[in-house]
């Protein structure tokens, strides 16, 4: 990628300020919508040779999309809309980001500032809506200002805990004349991630890992982030702890190998989530204790110490105190910890830990996590996402929605590599699938990228279908349709007395029967994309082989499946996790003596 010369004063306006600033940080593509405010800022994008804007059909496409590529590619996603409603659409992928560390750039337009507070047309306070779910953000006064601006907001977002930054330029900004020189200097004298741990608390750590009769390695998302999975291998094959990977983690650690009891959380396999309870010792990486990992959080893990590592001081002790907390990046913890406790099995006898994978062991051939068929004959929702790992591969990238198929997506796909399982964890965004698989396979182009939808998360987000139909994206989707909200019908199943209030989709009666609304074959083909639709478990296999043949056009597969199939095991709402129910009424039994 070309880039202006160091030093270089040309003369320009704001504008071409901020694209040039966009090549020299070697932005390869931007997701956005072009409007008023912003308009000034398309005319020089149009003339970069380094720089792919794709039109995206809604800004909230443009940031999850955004997401997509970060989190597929580790590299700053970039997203850009106008003023007012177009600011106002990110919100919701700026949230996302937010919960979920993920390094996004959103660039706004925003009024000339002479109108800044005169409520003008599409005008809104966007740094100040976006205050709470930002790292930072900045509305720029000075067109001289915009390098410095945009080389800062790329190294707040992918330094420390990741996260998203905001910039916001007014038009009269963008229009200004200035000069532009590269590269500037920072000006975040109070920003200064920590990174390297202290050297006490790893020896405290090491003591407590090596001494520890029932450890269990609790695993979250900011492993990945700091790219330090085969650090965590490491440090794996020389305790053999036993491994959990949260939500945001499934890839951390590959799930072929016996030490990985699987996730933990509400809707958990049983062993994981048991094991953290059963522990003496949680040695808590990247993660930030989630209500639900957690459960009711004044009964998870009593009996553990707790080691608390993350790059976030703000998260140490937020919700469990932490014994032995730890700041610094997961790579750098990890690189640490290998040969401390090397030292310490050295100096003194381990700790054996043969009873305690005995106890695991035990728990894992009575509660295997598994699924039952719908007595109507209907196709089983698991049995379709557990054939498309299957078939598809660990190598591909999986993006799924928010609901039930989310959770099945997570339990029933087997995750071997890093940064091939994309979701909204935090936040629990519907609609994310399908612009964050978009985002994924434009930074990915040689991977195969299934976004796994229910029919509700789909038709939130499905236009940008159209988007990868014509900016030659070809994404496949696995419409897993129930023909309901299927999480909240679930919890209406089990909480509600069955009352379905405003959760059924779909279907309408005619004279020739019962029509789908929509027909997602029509709809897709209508978008530029292939269509499939598969009803039965006969043909499963056949869809899905299907749908890999096709490469030169995104691919939508229907699977029509029972509605009644639910989300097993199950820690139900503000309860302990020791109230798991590995199946509808069915919940698991311990022998405390045997722990």
């Amino acid at each position: 990628m070309s880039a202006p010369p160091a030093g270089d004063d040309r003369s320009c306006t704001g504008a071409q300020a901020m694209v040039r600033s966009l090549e020299s940080l070697g932005v390869d593509v931007v997701f956005g919508i072009p409007g008023g405010a912003i308009l000034p800022a398309y005319d020089p994008l149009y003339d970069s040779t380094t720089v792919r804007h794709i039109l995206v059909r809604h800004e909230q496409g443009a940031g999850h999309a955004a997401e997509g590529y970060a989190q597929a590619t580790g590299r700053v996603g970039v997203c850009i809309a106008t003023s007012g409603p177009g600011a106002t659409n990110l919100v919701t992928p700026i949230a996302d980001a937010y919960m979920d560390s993920v390094p996004i750039v959103a660039i706004t337009g925003q009024v000339g500032r002479a109108l800044i507070g005169t409520d003008a047309f599409q005008e809104a306070d966007i740094c100040g809506i976006t205050m709470p779910i930002t790292k930072h953000n900045f509305l720029v006064q000075d067109p001289a200002d915009i390098a410095s601006t945009m080389a800062e907001a790329f190294h707040i977002a992918s330094t420390g805990r990741p996260g998203p930054v905001l910039v916001d330029l007014p038009k009269d900004v963008l229009q200004a004349t200035t000069s532009f020189n590269w590269p500037p200097t920072l000006g975040l004298p109070g920003y200064r991630p920590t990174l390297r741990p202290h050297t006490k608390q790893i020896r405290e750590a090491a003591r407590a890992m090596a001494s520890a009769r029932r450890p269990v390695l609790y695993i979250g998302g900011g492993v990945l982030k700091a790219h330090a999975t085969a650090q965590l291998r490491e440090l794996v094959e020389l305790t053999g702890i036993p491994v959990v990977t949260t939500l945001m983690a499934r890839g951390a650690f590959p799930d072929s190998d016996e030490r990985h009891l699987g996730m933990p959380g509400m809707h958990g396999c049983v062993t994981a989530v048991t094991a953290l309870q059963k522990a003496d010792l949680l040695i808590a990486l990247g993660t930030r204790f989630d209500d639900r990992v957690t459960g009711k959080l004044s009964t998870f893990a009593p009996g553990a110490a707790v080691i608390h590592a993350d790059i976030d001081p703000a998260e140490i002790s937020k919700n469990r105190t932490a014994d032995v907390p730890i700041v610094g990046d997961c790579r750098e913890v990890l690189a640490a910890l290998i040969p401390a406790v090397s030292a310490e099995y050295a100096a003194r006898e381990r700790t054996d830990l043969s009873g305690w994978w005995r106890q695991i062991d035990r728990w894992r051939a009575t509660y295997p996590l598994g699924y039952e068929w719908p007595a109507d004959g209907a196709l089983a929702p698991q049995y379709v996402v557990q054939r498309l790992g299957e078939i598809v591969g660990p190598d591909a990238i999986y993006v799924a929605g928010v609901g039930q198929h989310q959770m099945w997506a997570a339990q029933f796909i087997r995750y071997e590599r890093p940064y091939t399982w994309l979701n909204s964890g935090g936040l629990g965004t519907m609609g994310y699938a399908v612009p964050a698989a978009m985002g994924a396979k434009t930074g990915r182009p040689d991977a195969t990228v299934w976004a796994i939808d229910g029919d509700g998360c789909f038709q939130m987000t499905n236009q940008e279908l159209a988007t990868c139909a014509l900016e030659g994206i070809p994404i496949k989707v696995a419409i897993i349709n129930n023909g309901n909200l299927g999480m909240v019908r679930q919890w209406q199943a089990l909480f509600y007395d069955e009352r379905y209030s405003n959760t059924r989709l779909g279907t309408i009666a005619d004279s020739g029967g019962t029509v789908r609304v929509p027909d997602f074959v029509a709809l897709a083909e209508s978008l530029g994309c292939v269509g499939l639709r598969c009803e039965s478990r006969d043909d499963v296999d056949a869809t899905i082989e299907k749908a890999m043949g096709v490469n030169d056009a995104p691919v939508v597969c229907e699977f029509v499946v029972g509605q009644d199939a639910q989300v097993w095991p199950m820690v139900p709402a503000g309860t302990s996790n020791d109230e798991i129910l590995a199946a509808r009424d069915v919940r698991p039994s311990y022998d405390e003596d045997a722990v």
